[in-house]
């Protein structure tokens, strides 16, 4: 009975829980967001750092045969084709092809933002990782195209020398005692430096891993016609692409060279400003060109001028587009 009037006795209301603060929520702002934004801040710097070349190149244009430019735009447009396919024929499988040309103009606006070459490097090791290839595998690929690339470039050059011996003025274009003891003083460095890292065991390890699967994998591309066309192919046809929107610039501003010369000039310009890393080879490529054409027989005026107009359709107009691809790609994940 007792439990019955226990049970018939009102109960007490349970104490209020005070409700705790409501902390404000933050939004985790996703940090692939940030890196596609990272390329535009980073080409936005190096405009204003360049933006005396920038004008400079942008009047030489302005005051130049439209129809030449319009000829130099396309053959830097066909150098990006001619670039995926020297990167398609690198690798067994096949790679997407849309992606594969967006991944070079978004590379070339990478590579202006490292020195040597290596942003353009990173986005294509990126890519290709992404598409399912091993790190080492991609790694190779990317050896195997420097390596077609440098012999071509090399060749063509040796070609164009052998049949215009008189094109060139060495003298301009050859480093004074002092220079001469820099660069050779860089060789050694670099020589020696690779000689201590391979007497590292696990370095040296790396190295057998990586020059055995590079070795099979360019034995079994040389196999496949359609992959080494690809290769070589489109590494001859790059620096030709390039040398010819050259040849088109300086037609444009009437450049009293010859076009087999200012082929040569940018030849030997370019595999002279290859040993120097800057960005994007502003600086190195700039004055090499400008001394090349000099040496073949250019005022030093026009050749400036015609370097500027050059650099302007080939680096600074393509720039601020590609960082716009190469911000999409880093969003969509394709790199």
């Amino acid at each position: 009975m007792s439990q019955t009037m226990s049970r018939a006795l009102p109960q007490p209301l349970p104490s209020p829980v005070p409700q705790q603060a409501r902390r404000p929520v933050y939004r985790r702002v996703p940090v692939r967001r940030i890196l596609c934004l990272l390329p535009l801040a980073a080409v936005a710097v190096w405009v204003l750092q360049h933006r005396s070349l920038i004008g400079s190149g942008a009047r030489q244009t302005l005051a130049a045969n439209p129809w030449w430019l319009l000829v130099a735009v396309a053959t830097t447009g066909f150098g990006w084709v001619a670039v995926s396919f020297a990167r398609q024929g690198t690798v067994r499988e096949r790679l997407p092809a849309r992606r594969l040309f967006a991944t070079q103009f978004a590379a070339g606006a990478a590579n202006h933002l490292l020195p040597s070459g290596i942003g353009a490097s990173a986005v294509n090791i990126r890519f290709m990782t992404g598409c399912g290839l091993p790190p080492a595998r991609s790694s190779a690929a990317l050896a195997l195209y420097f390596l077609a690339e440098g012999v071509t470039r090399i060749g063509l050059l040796a070609v164009l020398f052998l049949a215009f011996p008189e094109a060139l003025r060495l003298g301009p274009m050859l480093p004074d005692r002092s220079g001469a003891m820099v660069v050779a003083a860089v060789a050694a460095g670099v020589v020696a430096l690779l000689v201590g890292a391979l007497l590292i065991r696990p370095v040296r390890r790396l190295a057998c891993t990586f020059l055995c699967t590079a070795l099979s994998d360019a034995r079994s591309l040389h196999r496949r016609p359609s992959r080494a066309l690809a290769l070589w192919g489109g590494s001859l046809a790059f620096p030709l692409l390039q040398g010819a929107g050259l040849v088109a610039v300086a037609l444009a501003l009437e450049l009293e060279v010859r076009p087999p010369h200012v082929m040569l000039a940018y030849l030997a310009a370019t595999a002279v400003a290859a040993l120097v890393p800057s960005p994007g080879g502003i600086g190195s490529v700039d004055v090499a060109l400008v001394i090349a054409l000099v040496a073949a027989g250019a005022p030093a005026e026009a050749a400036t001028s015609t370097v500027l107009a050059y650099r302007f359709i080939t680096v600074w107009l393509p720039l601020v587009p590609g960082a716009l691809v190469l911000g999409a790609l880093v969003r969509a994940k394709i790199v």
